[in-house]
């Protein structure tokens, strides 16, 4: 218990800085205690209530209503005041979302046979400009949408590219109004040189490789333990039993990281190559790594492009978890179900915790597995579903996570920022009254931000294709993190 608040306070406290530190004078510790208030509430409740596995609703909620009331009020007292923030387009917060440094300085006052040039670089045909304005960090160009986002997007983009060069990044956003403006920011990559150097400097190979393999020792020591349950600590002579349940979760892990990384190189997105973080098998986190990640170092030029990146490792991912999973599922040893059975607990694993995997069981297993009966699964089981449960976490329509991505490519910056509101207060709800095992993830949710960055042309919408892909990872996610209901398990048993 005391593990996972240490992760949630050290998660929480950057996220809290990442947000609103350079938005407010109100000190960063005083906003992560605020925002942590809930968790130590919740954890105390747990500590001094051990047997009561169910939070009293009025507890669960009134320290989540008085410390987000709290904290946004606290932003606000101290809120950084500039002269023309009253007129800035709230759906376009520049210097925060389209520049990758926080501290990005004021744009460069452009004279007036500039603005003449750059009044030039907006045919009337395709956008019809109709004032500039200029504030501390960007041009706001503001006119009426003449033809497509498309061509409108490419036509002045390569305009302002002819004439000032790398000077300026153009970006293309939906204002409040529904109408959509053109934004031009400076570009902080307009001294770099060389792309090819520049890309191998982003990669950093060696760095990708050590991380691979101090997590496929930490994860081969993982699945000894998993393996051998009577021992107490990792034999390094029993190595080779730990190997099918490494290599499984790498495998997925790794795979998963990859799409997004082959995504990004195909839109010419800079990326870092997949890395692993490696954790020594500990008895509050037995699994050998926190997972993999990589950093997108350059901006998404289109919102195609953000929700290809965006699905192409979830996508990934699941087809890889799902023959590891079904493999592992059919080598697991049926046991009887008891009231320790449930969705993370792989000595007694509780099949109907979720939809898709009472599915995926009954296929494995056939008339092995009946209603009362919980598995214990063999290690590359344990593998599988730890892919299907990172899966989900990550199709969550949240700020930066996947999913968040997904429902911003399909439904816009702002409509899919509301869908990540109503989304983590669902899994709130969802883990206080049946799925214990997301708690920690419903909390955590809370504290990331539901806005992610803009692609540069965040105006264009995708194709029909796509959104059907969409909504598919969407039921995805649904399948998993329900539990069966009862008029499926009783079809299945």
């Amino acid at each position: 218990m005391i593990f996972w608040l240490l992760l949630l306070g050290i998660f929480t406290y950057f996220i809290v800085r990442r947000s609103v530190a350079n938005v407010t004078k109100t000190p960063v510790w005083l906003l992560w205690l605020v925002m942590m208030l809930p968790a130590f509430v919740w954890t105390g409740w747990a500590i001094f209530n051990p047997d009561d596995r169910q939070i009293p609703l009025l507890l669960l909620l009134l320290p989540f209503v008085f410390s987000s009331i709290t904290y946004l009020v606290l932003v606000q007292r101290g809120r950084i005041t500039r002269p023309t923030a009253q007129t800035d387009p709230p759906s376009a917060q520049l210097s925060a979302q389209t520049a990758p440094a926080a501290n990005q300085p004021a744009i460069q006052a452009i004279s007036r046979e500039e603005e003449a040039h750059l009044q030039n670089c907006f045919p009337w045909s395709v956008y019809y400009l109709q004032n500039i304005e200029h504030k501390p960090q960007a041009l706001i160009c503001k006119g009426q949408l003449r033809t497509s986002p498309d061509l409108a997007y490419k036509t002045i983009a390569e305009n302002v590219k002819g004439y000032f060069a790398d000077r300026f990044l153009v970006v293309f956003q939906e204002g409040l109004s529904g109408k959509p403006f053109f934004a031009l920011v400076p570009n902080p990559q307009a001294k770099a040189v060389d792309n090819s150097a520049k890309q191998s400097a982003v990669t950093r190979p060696l760095l990708a490789l050590g991380l691979l393999v101090a997590t496929l020792l930490t994860t081969s020591l993982a699945g000894v333990l998993m393996a051998n349950p009577s021992l107490d600590k990792p034999n390094l002579a029993l190595l080779p039993s730990g190997l099918p349940y490494a290599l499984a979760l790498l495998a997925i892990l790794g795979t998963h990281e990859l799409g997004h990384y082959l995504a990004a190189r195909h839109y010419r997105i800079q990326a870092t190559l997949p890395y692993f973080i490696p954790v020594p098998p500990l008895l509050a986190f037995p699994f050998g790594t926190f997972g993999a990640f990589i950093q997108i170092r350059s901006h998404i030029p289109n919102r195609k492009a953000l929700f290809d990146v965006g699905l192409a490792g979830p996508l990934s991912g699941f087809i890889m978890t799902l023959p590891i999973l079904v493999w592992g599922l059919a080598h697991s040893t049926p046991v009887p179900l008891s009231g320790e059975s449930g969705l993370l607990n792989f000595e007694s694993f509780k099949p109907t915790a979720s939809l898709l995997l009472a599915l995926l069981s009954k296929l494995s297993l056939g008339a092995g597995l009946g209603a009362e009966t919980a598995l214990r699964l063999h290690p590359v089981a344990i593998a599988g579903c730890l892919g299907l449960v990172i899966t989900a976490l990550n199709l969550m329509p949240v700020g930066q996570l996947d999913g968040g991505h997904i429902v911003h490519a399909m439904f816009g910056q702002r409509r899919g920022a509301n869908i990540g509101q109503v989304a983590r207060l669902l899994l709130l709800l969802l883990a206080w009254a049946v799925q214990y095992e997301f708690r920690f993830w419903a909390i955590l949710l809370l504290f990331m931000p539901v806005y992610d960055e803009p692609a540069l042309n965040d105006v264009s919408e995708l194709d029909n294709g796509r959104d059907v892909l969409g909504l598919l990872a969407l039921a995805v996610l649904v399948m998993i993190i329900l539990p069966a209901p009862s008029t499926v398990t009783r079809f299945l048993f």
